[in-house]
C-alpha cells in the first residue's frame, strides 16, 4: 500500500486565498497532479476517501474548500450552499484556478500532467474549468448539474473529457446529456461519454443513493483514463 502524506493548507494568496486538503504519495517521485472537487455536501469523508484513493494510484490530489470550511448534511442546506456557489460561479472556477497554479508549483507534481476531476456539483466547475484552463490536461466530470455549454463556450478546449452520468439520474434530463454529447462530437471534441445504471451522485455511499458496484467500476474507469491521459 502506498504510503500517503496529507495536510491542511491555504491555496492563493493577497486576500483571494481558500483552504485546500492536499494528499501526496510519500515516495520522492514526481507525479502527475489532480484537483479534485466536492459535491453539493462539501468536503466530506467521501471527498477525503477518493483523494486518498486517487493519491494510492500515483496522483497528487489537492481538494480545495469551496465552502470554506462549512459541510452540510441535510438536501436542504446543500441545495442553498449550491445555489450560492452557482451565484458566485466565477469566484468558484478561480479557486479551482488557483488549485491548479498551487498544484503546479509542488515540487512532487509534473506541472504539464493536470487533471480534473469533480461530482455534482463539482462536474459543473470542472466543466468550466475546462472551457477555461489550457493548464489541464484531462477533465472528468461526474453528473455535473445545470451544464448548458454553447458552442462559443466549449470552443479552446483540446482535452480529452471523460463524462459519467447515471441512466436513472432524476437531476439531469436525458436531453441534457445527449445536447452536451452533440455540441461537444459537432466541434469536433474529444469527449467520452459513460452512462451507468445507477442513479445521481451513484459514486457516493453516504446518502441513500450509492451503487457500490457501479461505483467500484467508475471510479477504476476514472483512473485508468486519467492514467493513460497523464501518462502516470
Amino acid at each position: 500500500m502506498a504510503i500517503l502524506r496529507t495536510s491542511n493548507l491555504a491555496i492563493g494568496s493577497n486576500g483571494s486565498s481558500t483552504s485546500g486538503y492536499l494528499v501526496v504519495p510519500d515516495d520522492g517521485e514526481k507525479h502527475p497532479g489532480i484537483v479534485l472537487i466536492q459535491e453539493w455536501w462539501g468536503l466530506e469523508s467521501h471527498i477525503i476517501e477518493l483523494s486518498h484513493k486517487f493519491a494510492s494510484e500515483g496522483f497528487v490530489v489537492l481538494v480545495p474548500d469551496h465552502y470554506h470550511g462549512r459541510v452540510v448534511t441535510e438536501p436542504d442546506e446543500a441545495g442553498k450552499e449550491m445555489m450560492m456557489l452557482i451565484d458566485n460561479l466565477e469566484r468558484a472556477v478561480k479557486e479551482v484556478g488557483r488549485a491548479i497554479k498551487h498544484l503546479q508549483s509542488l515540487p512532487e507534481v509534473d506541472p504539464k500532467k493536470i487533471g480534473v476531476i469533480g461530482f455534482c456539483m463539482g462536474g459543473l466547475l470542472v466543466w468550466k474549468a475546462a472551457e477555461r484552463y489550457r493548464e489541464i490536461g484531462a477533465a472528468v466530470p461526474a453528473y455535473g448539474v445545470n451544464y448548458d455549454p454553447k458552442p462559443e463556450d466549449i470552443a479552446a478546449i483540446n482535452i480529452p473529457i471523460l463524462g459519467i452520468w447515471g441512466e436513472h439520474d432524476g437531476f439531469i434530463p436525458k436531453e441534457a446529456i445527449e445536447k452536451i454529447r452533440t455540441t461537444y462530437e459537432a466541434a469536433g471534441k474529444d469527449l467520452t461519454v459513460q452512462i451507468y445504471p445507477a442513479g445521481h451522485a451513484f459514486i457516493n455511499p453516504d446518502h441513500g443513493s450509492g451503487d457500490a458496484e457501479q461505483a467500484g467500476i467508475a471510479v477504476n474507469e476514472i483512473v485508468k483514463f486519467l492514467k493513460e491521459n497523464l501518462k502516470a
